[in-house]
């Protein structure tokens, strides 16, 4: 059964509803396993990688394992982080500079960890509010980028308070937004997006399996994911599953949201990717579950 596929906004690119996202690869995965990990994604049909110069190891182990396959992927990464000498061992929201300077350095940092000429999307990360932008004309450095052939589309990662800013904006080709069964705030603003012309990409379609938070994860990032573990406790679906585990009842609920183009999920547990892609190729939800599944997490 073959994955589901949309367009990605203005980019005209066709990709498939269910994307890799690569922070998993950040540390403690062999070369090995990661190279036989990423070349089972692009094997089952999977045709968008995002990554960010944040997430450790993961574009180097990109760039060694399928960058000799270059041509079956979209390939997403992002910038404002920290480069070089200066990235932090632990990432957080504070870790991100948005000058010209710092925003051509991590392309170019991207494009060497990758081993490609160029990134098909490069995302402005952790939701620069426009007045940051503009006070660094950081969207004039990507634009230049693009202009050089470095970059072919410009998005951003972002959210509240500051999404609705980027997306009136009207220079973004496609928007990262967190979207789930239990994380609805961006919902109507995932419609707004695509209703603008621009790609959407959802990050924690699955709301990270509902596992718990990593001990070594950043204090606002482990408060975020407990509470939407917790939002989940809250709810019985038992009587929605079917034969449905609660990871594709998850998933599924993302991909029906009818403006979502892509949705990222990671893992580095071969299993767990494989039961994505099975739920994946299932397709959205039913109109009538989907529905009552936002009226059980109303």
């Amino acid at each position: 059964m073959s994955l589901p596929t949309a367009t990605l906004g203005r980019t005209g690119e066709t990709v498939t509803k269910l994307g890799y996202g690569a922070m998993e690869l950040r540390r403690d995965v062999e070369p090995a396993a990661a190279d036989r990990l990423l070349n089972s994604v692009l094997d089952a049909g999977i045709n968008v990688i995002d990554t960010s110069p944040d997430y450790g190891e993961s574009e180097e182990h990109i760039g060694r394992a399928i960058s000799h396959r270059r041509g079956e992927y979209f390939l997403a990464s992002k910038c404002g982080c920290l480069v070089g000498d200066q990235a932090p061992a632990r990432p957080g929201p504070q870790s991100h500079v948005f000058t010209r300077e710092n925003v051509r350095a991590g392309v170019e940092q991207s494009l060497r960890r990758l081993r490609t000429d160029h990134l098909d999307l490069v995302q402005f990360h952790a939701s620069p509010s426009p007045e940051t932008l503009a006070e660094h004309d950081a969207v004039a450095e990507l634009v230049a980028l693009r202009d050089e052939g470095k970059i072919r589309f410009l998005g951003m990662s972002g959210t509240l308070p500051n999404l609705p800013g980027q997306i009136a904006m009207g220079v973004f080709d496609a928007f990262q937004i967190p979207y789930s069964a239990v994380e609805r705030e961006h919902e109507a603003l995932i419609t707004e997006a695509a209703h603008a012309g621009a790609g959407t990409i959802i990050r924690g379609g699955v709301a990270r399996g509902l596992a718990e938070a990593p001990a070594e994860m950043p204090e606002q990032y482990r408060q975020a994911i407990e509470a939407r573990r917790e939002r989940f406790a809250r709810v019985d679906v038992s009587d929605l599953l079917g034969d449905m585990t609660p990871m594709e009842l998850m998933l599924r609920f993302t991909i029906s949201h009818p403006d979502l183009h892509t949705t990222i999920v990671g893992t580095k547990n071969p299993d767990h990717f494989a039961a994505n892609v099975a739920a994946a190729a299932k397709g959205p939800l039913p109109a009538d579950l989907y529905e009552a599944m936002k009226q059980r997490f109303s």
